[in-house]
């Protein structure tokens, strides 16, 4: 055996492993000989078939095994000499030679490996990075106030439908019949939504349910039939309005302090505002870390200076990705998949020099998070503890969603510790001008 090494540059390598029949003689031998021992063949006892036989039947396949088993110990060891850090997997160059699989021949293939670039930098208070401080203005906690009175407002009675009230309204055609249906004006299609504005006890309106709520499963729970009848019903329905429902937003007042805080907790409207603050201040803050990670990351991928082996990278997604990108596909995405990518390692230097690591309970906490988070967009507080986590463990099983959590809690472990060791740069800055950085 004998390969021949060609290093254009750094990061890339071009190698021709030369395989000679009397390299894969012993091993074909060998692989022959199982294939005759498992071998259950009409006619013979299992084992006993002769091995010209068994030659014949299965001397393409231990010959295909027998090489390419040399191969890949040949690149492995070739790897593991040369401590190349190997970004993807191994290519078959475009310039290999065809190959006639028959024994006896040599063999010679070639292949292009890429590795990536070898870090060093520090991390200390010499780099300064902006940490934004989002002022709080009085029209903030004027809208914060709005909204959570909105948030625990309730349905009351209306005299007329407004764009974002409910009607109730007995609908009926000559073959079905549906009373006391509860109505969405929002939910209705925006072209046919002005016909249901203003409308009024006792008004009645001419329907194509079809059209006006184009959603199958909210027109199926609005006429009360499963989605199988749909297509049986003759779309043309009569709405007679039994009353309006208009949703009003809470009064600022002890009953409602207390459905939002608990009772006693809030008992003064300058209580109130003190938590309407400590809400922005929280949401201000969830926004300032996140731009902080972002600004983490440009500041460290600029500072690492990476230089990457890209032609061999866009080969190599074409390849692994197995047909489901053209290479036409993947040079469109290539931009954000290198900034990634470029991170990945930056992540990976600084968790190494810091001796950072995850645990599995870092990716349950993470996971159980998630999970919270999802509830409460639906409206579900105070889940119980068992189900949550039930629930995060069930999203660990998938390995991708896991692999997710994984580089989550990696940025989150390496943006914390470049947090510590960094000069952070305090800015007050208004939310408009925040939201206009780029």
């Amino acid at each position: 055996m004998n390969i021949v090494k060609n290093q254009p540059d750094e990061l890339n390598y071009q190698l021709s492993i030369e395989i000679a029949a009397a390299d894969y003689a012993e091993p074909l031998r060998k692989r022959l000989n199982e294939y005759k021992r498992k071998a259950d063949i009409k006619g013979f006892r299992k084992g006993m078939a002769p091995i010209g036989l068994i030659q014949r039947l299965y001397g393409d396949q231990a010959l295909y095994e027998s090489v390419n088993s040399l191969v890949s110990e040949q690149l492995d060891q070739f790897i593991r000499e040369e401590k190349i850090r190997v970004v993807g997997e191994p290519l078959p160059s475009e310039d290999q030679p065809q190959l006639e699989w028959k024994a006896g021949n040599d063999f010679t293939f070639k292949f292009d490996l890429a590795q990536t670039p070898e870090l060093s930098f520090e991390v200390g208070k010499e780099d300064k990075i902006p940490y934004y401080d989002i002022n709080i203005t009085a029209e903030q906690k004027k809208t914060a106030r709005e909204q959570l009175l909105q948030q625990y407002g309730s349905l009351q009675e209306g005299k007329k439908a407004g764009e974002n009230d409910y009607i109730i309204a007995d609908i009926e055609n000559e073959g079905h019949k549906a009373e006391g249906v509860y109505v969405s004006i929002a939910n209705v299609a925006q072209d046919l939504r002005p016909a249901f504005v203003g409308v009024k006890a006792g008004d009645k309106l001419n329907v194509n349910v079809n059209e006006a709520f184009p959603n199958e499963t909210d027109r199926a729970a609005m006429l009360k039939v499963d989605k199988v009848r749909l297509a049986e019903l003759n779309p043309e329905f009569t709405f007679t309005v039994v009353n309006v429902k208009t949703y009003v937003a809470a009064e600022e007042n002890q009953e409602t302090y207390d459905k939002i805080f608990g009772e006693g907790t809030v008992t003064t409207p300058e209580q109130f505002e003190e938590k309407l603050i400590e809400r922005i201040k929280a949401s201000h803050e969830q926004d300032a870390n996140y731009r902080f990670g972002t600004d983490v990351r440009r500041y460290f991928v600029e500072k690492a200076k990476l230089t990457l082996p890209e032609a061999f990278l866009k080969r190599w997604l074409v390849y692994a990705n197995d047909g489901k990108f053209t290479a036409e596909q993947v040079e469109k995405e290539f931009p954000g998949f290198i900034e990634d990518f470029k991170w990945q390692l930056v992540r990976g230097y600084i968790m190494q020099k810091f001796g950072l690591k995850v645990s599995r309970e870092d990716i349950q906490a993470a996971a159980e998070n998630y999970v919270s988070y999802q509830y409460a967009m639906y409206g579900m507080a105070g889940v119980p503890q068992d189900i949550i986590r039930s629930s995060a463990q069930n999203m660990m099983q998938d390995e991708n969603q896991y692999r997710r959590l994984e580089e989550q809690c990696e940025d989150n472990k390496a943006i914390a510790k470049v947090r510590e060791e960094v000069t952070l740069q305090t800015k007050k800055i208004s939310q408009d001008k925040f939201r206009e950085l780029k």
